[in-house]
């Protein structure tokens, strides 16, 4: 779920002017093989900012989430089992998001509209965004995945520079709170690309 609100989004604008010094941490980019191959593992949803009233009440309900992605080398396909603590219980979603390489965005049908998000690269490896629609003020959002439930300062920094970049205020950052975890960490299935660090 925290990958279905995400992905809500119906059309996103590479990320900003690329010669603003602030937005240096944040490259958009076509989507390749490598990418693919990286992005097979298990992710943490860490935090989130949303100018989008229902993005941002999706945001608040969710108290932690994790998922694995899988893919197959030979479909442009990400398979997604998302575990999410919503309510104090722990909820079990799967989808399959598409991936479009040359915009770098990833996509999911919902009845018959195809909502896309803007895949963003970080310095750190171990991090990654998602970007929604960038190109309306009122809407705007960006969500933050790390490789680990507790992301580093270095992780939450380069985040809070990408808000910022965007023109969204650190304030409507939310976070996940890992103490109300209800999803058992150790007990979920590896994905069958990679192993877990």
């Amino acid at each position: 779920m925290a990958l279905h609100w995400a992905l809500e989004a119906l059309c996103v604008l590479p990320l900003l002017n690329p010669q603003n010094p602030a937005c240096a941490n944040v490259t958009a980019m076509p989507i390749t093989s490598a990418t693919l191959d990286w992005l097979t593992r298990r992710w943490f949803f860490v935090a989130s900012a949303f100018r989008n009233p229902e993005y941002k009440q999706g945001a608040q309900e969710i108290q932690t989430a994790f998922f694995y992605l899988d893919t197959h080398p030979k479909e442009d396909k990400l398979w997604v089992r998302e575990y999410m603590t919503i309510g104090d219980r722990c909820i079990q979603n799967s989808t399959i998001l598409s991936v479009q390489r040359e915009n770098g965005t990833l996509s999911r049908m919902e009845g018959n509209k195809e909502h896309f998000a803007h895949l963003l690269l970080l310095r750190d490896p171990r991090s990654f965004m998602l970007a929604f629609f960038l190109e309306d003020e009122h809407k705007r959002g960006l969500s933050f995945y790390a490789d680990t439930e507790r992301a580093s300062p270095e992780q939450l920094e380069e985040f809070r520079k990408a808000i910022q970049c965007v023109g969204l205020p650190t304030s409507e950052i939310l976070y996940v709170d890992w103490k109300k975890n209800k999803c058992p960490l150790q007990q979920q299935e590896k994905t069958k690309g990679k192993e877990e660090p």
